[in-house]
This record gives C-alpha cells, structure tokens and sequence, in this order.
C-alpha cells in the first residue's frame, strides 16, 4: 500500500505507475481516493473547529454555573449536546470514508523501481547473467518423475489416492535427499549471520491482507473452515507478520531471519497441475530469507540475497541464470524483483526456482510495523528470498547431477548431510 500523500502530492505519478503495470483499470481509483480524502479532510477540519468551539461553551458553563446563571448554563449544554450529536455522526462518515479509502489504497500497486523494464509478462523478463557453464550431456536425461521413480523415490499414484492430484510421497533416498539440501541451506543461510526461524503455518486475514495482494490470496490461499484461519504460502507470511503493529528499534536494524516451513499453494488458474510430475504442486517444502531495513540500505540487502541463492546452487553444481522482472509481471505490492532459474539439462533450457523481491515499505505500511528512528517513526523496507524450494530444486538437482548409469551424484558439501553418501545409485 502507497503513502497517501503520493496521492494528494502527485496523481500523476500514481497514474502513469499503473499504466506502467497495464492495470488502466485501476486509473479511476487514484481519483476516487483523492476525492474521498478530501471529503475526510474536510470533516476532520469541521470536527476539530467544533471540539473547539465545545471547549470554549464548556468554559463558558462553568462560568456561568458559578455566577448562578443555571438557565443560560442549561442553554449552551443544550448547545453542547447538538455539537456532541454532529461529532458522532462526523466520526461516522469519516470511518466509513477511510474505509473506502482503504479498499481503494490496497489494490493500488506500489510504485516500481525506475530500474524494472517495461513489459506486459514473464515473456518480457530481462536476462541478467548467467552462472556456471550450462552443460548437455551426451547421453538423454530422462523427465524428472522417471528418474524418481527409477530410485523407487516417488509415489504419485498414492498420493492421488489419498490427497489428489497435485501431492507426492518421496521415498528412500530421495526424502534423505530433499531433507538434506533443505538442511544444507539452512545452515547455509545462519553461515551468512541469518537467525533461524520456523514460524507458524496458519496466520490470520488481518496478517494476509497485510503481506500479499487481494489476488495473490485468491490464487493461493487455503482457508481454513469455520477459522479466521489460512494456510500460508510461504514462511515469508508469517515471519514478517510477527512484527505486526510493533516499534522497532533502529539500532536493532536490519533484522535477518531464514525461516523454514511447508508451503501450501491452491494453484488457481495453474498450467500443469494434473500433469503428471512435481513442478507444480498444492504442498511442498522451502527454505527463505526475510530482511527488515531501512528504505537506504534496501538495494544493497536485494542485491546480496539473490546472490546468495546464486551461491548456493552453484555449491551444488547447478548452472543459474537471473531475471529481472519486468513491470507487468510484479506482484502489486513489490518494488522490483529478479527470478533465480537453474538450468535443466533435458528441456536445454532455465527454469524458475526461486524469487528474491524488495517491497518498499508496503507490507510494513499495511501492518503498522515501524521503527523508532532518530528523526521520528517511519515505515521499514522488507525483502524475501527463496533459498531452496524443493521439490522443484530437486528438479534442477537430479538433471544436473544425474550420470549415464542413472545415478544421482552427490556434491561434497552435501555429503555429511548424506551420512557420507557419495553417489544415489539406480536401483532395479
């Protein structure tokens, strides 16, 4: 959510930020919020000139009362009271105003960094640099699920049976593998002086609405029946959620968590989620990195958490490529935003595993999260990264570190989470 006074302030800037985005629809919006704000404005102004004025006839019957004037007090209360009736029905029409305010507010995006290209979708996506050399071998790396199911590290047909489409079972050393390169970037992250964090894996609608748009929620979001009560997405949402309605110190900036949990995701409108295969799926398991900062340190915090991830893959022997998202594929409330994507030897081509995003101080704004600065109290910045989402880095993992043999090597900084294993071997 936008300060309103870039409201008040400059319209224009608003406006030509959404045409930036391609949501001309929400042009209408700027407007209708800056005429309700001056209808607030207004109200606030008759209603501080009447608390005066109450003020002033309050003095007055007091006056009045002790010179034994009672019947001209008695007046001027009677003229109190109707001040008192028009107050309450001021605060009234100002609370609903704000309302519609703020139902306005929360779906005008934020304001992009001037950096961010210009583009309608993913297609528009601007490639930054590679890392490591993106290798095709000379013999075939078969799909993904092949390769599981060739370990016996995979059961989708159980799964569907118990839950539906869209789950797993991981099996043997396939759930070693995905436990171990969660762990590995785990320690990976404390290694760069993050504190370790598992949160809770519900948060409430006040906490949702507060770190995601109303149509990111839409499409992924599982509400709990009869609970004010979702099911998050990704730790990010509850992590930065702890800090709702607090005062932070400055001297504690910037605060840096890695935070673990489950992720659980409806996929609303997904290409590919009855196919057969882990890419897409209602559940799975993430490692990511949530900073809180000052607006002046926030680039510097952006720049070094995708580089983390970076870092980490190539750890692992997987060639990556960065993105910077273009402006029609931001969600609302992101300041820019760059994909990390891992190289996949069989489709010869990147794929999206991660996603590093400064906000601005959106999700602050919108959870009255401040800190208490040397000149006053101000809004944070607050930024997330994926470190590893597995399945789908799983994915990237098994491609690029799968032999002729169809065993599966295994890097050496990951081996002491493999209980020394060097190698997955096929089995038959």
């Amino acid at each position: 959510m936008i300060d309103i006074k870039l409201i008040r302030e400059d319209r224009d800037l608003v406006k030509e930020n959404i045409k930036k985005k391609f949501q001309d629809d929400k042009l209408v919006l700027v407007d209708e919020v800056y005429e309700l704000d001056q209808k607030v404005r207004k109200l606030k102004k008759e209603g501080d000139e009447l608390r005066f004025k109450r003020n002033e006839l309050s003095s007055e019957i007091g006056s009045l009362m002790r010179d034994g004037k009672k019947e001209d007090a008695e007046k001027i209360k009677a003229d109190v009271s109707a001040i008192n009736e028009r107050l309450e029905g001021l605060e009234k029409e100002e609370d609903e105003l704000n309302l519609e305010i703020k139902t306005r507010m929360m779906v005008i995006p934020n304001i992009i960094d001037e950096s961010v290209p210009l583009g309608k979708s993913d297609e528009d996506n601007v490639e930054l640099e590679k890392f490591g050399e993106a290798k095709v071998p000379s013999y075939e790396v078969p799909y993904h699920i092949d390769i599981l199911e060739s370990l016996q590290g995979v059961d989708m047909d159980a799964a569907s049976k118990v839950a539906g489409n869209g789950f797993y079972y991981l099996l043997g050393d396939v759930a070693r593998l995905h436990s171990a390169i969660l762990t590995y970037a785990r320690d990976f992250m404390i290694d760069k002086g993050f504190t370790y964090c598992i949160p809770p894996y519900m948060i409430r609608k006040a906490v949702v609405d507060g770190v995601m748009s109303f149509e990111e929620m839409d499409a992924m979001m599982y509400k709990i029946e009869g609970e004010d009560l979702y099911l998050i997405g990704t730790s990010e949402h509850s992590v930065i959620g702890r800090y709702k309605n607090e005062i932070l110190k400055e001297d504690d900036l910037p605060i840096t968590l890695t935070s673990y949990s489950p992720c659980f995701r409806k996929e609303k409108g997904a290409h590919g989620i009855e196919e057969r295969g882990i890419y897409r799926i209602h559940q799975f398991e993430k490692q990511e990195m949530i900073v809180i900062c000052t607006k002046e340190e926030a680039n510097s915090w952006y720049d070094k958490m995708w580089k983390y991830t970076v870092d980490l893959f190539r750890s692992l022997d997987i060639p990556v490529r960065t993105l910077e998202c273009c402006s029609g594929d931001l969600a609302d409330l992101k300041v820019k935003s760059c994909d990390v994507e891992a190289w996949s030897p069989r489709q010869k081509k990147y794929f999206e595993v991660g996603s590093c995003s400064l906000l601005g101080d959106a999700q602050s704004r919108r959870l009255g999260i401040r800190v208490n600065g040397k000149e006053g109290k101000y809004y944070p910045s607050t930024l997330n990264n994926t470190v590893v989402a597995p399945p789908r880095m799983l994915i990237a993992f098994l491609e690029n570190n799968y032999n002729e043999d169809g065993s599966i090597n295994i890097p050496e900084v990951l081996r002491p989470y493999m209980g020394g294993l060097d190698k997955i071997t096929k089995l038959t």
